[in-house]
């Protein structure tokens, strides 16, 4: 750990917050994070299991729907960055096969590089990562790293703060596999299923299918089969992966 990368850290958070009249939460240590970095966006998902629950914060509506492609194809930085605990630096122009879907969307929204920061508690417990994203190329040096891993430890205490339900250390080994969905979704799904006499897992697929093929939020999907705006039909456009 780097005290003096924290301490700057925290510094800026608090300044940012100050500035914008507001207290010192999750989006104003992002805020500050993606300013301090230079990035053009900035997405926090939180994951327990090792699997993606919920984007609990994006800077931008780009930024959101990058967080929300994670979630919908089960892939990307975020994940990796999770499991593996460290930093992952991606340049998607390179990476297209290994995160076909993600790639797409990121590609389609002007975005070229995304690097991942695991945000980590305690003895090195993950809860989640947050993504910087930039539409041009962007490498990092040591002073960068670890002012980004300052960061990661201060927006991961602000996500237990706002999220207490992630406590649950107990839970957080991370795991392989496909991405896991907020409550949200799983209710849509479980009302999808019921609807069209299939399974959940079909259900949930055709809401990624759906939300997919019409470039969508998986969330306002799940919205929409809740309040039946929407009912969903067999389609086979499932993302890859």
């Amino acid at each position: 750990m780097d005290m003096r990368a924290d301490t700057a850290a925290w510094r800026r958070v608090v300044e940012v917050a100050s500035a914008g009249g507001c207290r010192v939460a999750l989006p104003s240590a992002a805020a500050a994070c993606a300013e301090d970095a230079g990035a053009d966006g900035l997405g926090v998902s939180l994951i327990t299991s090792g699997q993606i629950r919920m984007v609990a914060h994006g800077a931008d509506e780009r930024s959101y729907r990058l967080e929300d492609a994670q979630l919908v194809a089960g892939e990307g930085p975020c994940t990796e960055a999770y499991l593996r605990r460290r930093i992952v630096e991606a340049d998607l122009q390179l990476l297209c096969e290994r995160w076909p879907v993600f790639w797409r969307v990121a590609d389609d929204l002007g975005i070229r590089t995304v690097v991942a920061v695991p945000l980590l508690v305690g003895d090195g417990v993950p809860v989640g990562a947050m993504d910087l994203y930039h539409t041009a190329p962007a490498a990092l040096g040591a002073a960068e790293r670890a002012r980004l891993q300052a960061y990661g430890r201060i927006l991961a205490l602000l996500a237990l703060d706002s999220h207490p339900a992630l406590i649950g250390w107990e839970q957080a080994a991370p795991e392989p596999g496909p991405a896991g969905y907020p409550p949200l979704v799983h209710q849509a799904a479980g009302m999808a299923a019921a609807a069209g006499g299939v399974p959940v897992a079909e259900a949930l697929a055709r809401m990624r299918a759906h939300a997919f093929s019409h470039q969508r939020l998986l969330e306002d999907i799940a919205h929409d089969v809740l309040k039946g705006r929407l009912r969903l039909k067999e389609d086979r456009d499932t993302p890859p992966g």
